[in-house]
């Protein structure tokens, strides 16, 4: 299956591909540490299969970021931990989610906020 998840490796790649979409960006968070895994895991699958799925796909780009490797974008929006969701219009932060999510939970975030 093909990936629609952007995964930058920097912060000014990270900025390149959120600033050249025209539209709503979920942004996404993970880490790599023990208590965090899991949970990144899970809304990696989470967002990937909604990034293909023709009811969500074109209403949003998806983009993970790691947070050791995207310091500066870490502390620009605020993320304090790992799996944290952020929705971007314009690069400006219109909604947070900190912590794990469910199915449910995304679909029920992007609804309201898309």
């Amino acid at each position: 299956m093909a990936s629609r998840v952007h995964r930058p490796l920097e912060d000014q790649e990270f900025d390149f591909i959120t600033g050249m979409v025209q539209g709503p960006v979920l942004a996404y968070f993970t880490g790599t540490w023990p208590k965090a895994v899991e949970a990144c895991r899970e809304l990696d699958s989470l967002v990937a299969e909604l990034a293909l799925d023709p009811e969500y796909g074109a209403r949003f780009t998806a983009v993970r970021a790691d947070i050791t490797r995207c310091p500066a974008t870490v502390r620009r929006h605020g993320v304090t931990g790992a799996p944290t969701v952020v929705l971007l219009r314009s690069g400006e932060a219109v909604a947070t989610h900190a912590g794990p999510m469910g199915r449910a939970e995304l679909r029920a975030f992007l609804d309201a906020h898309l």
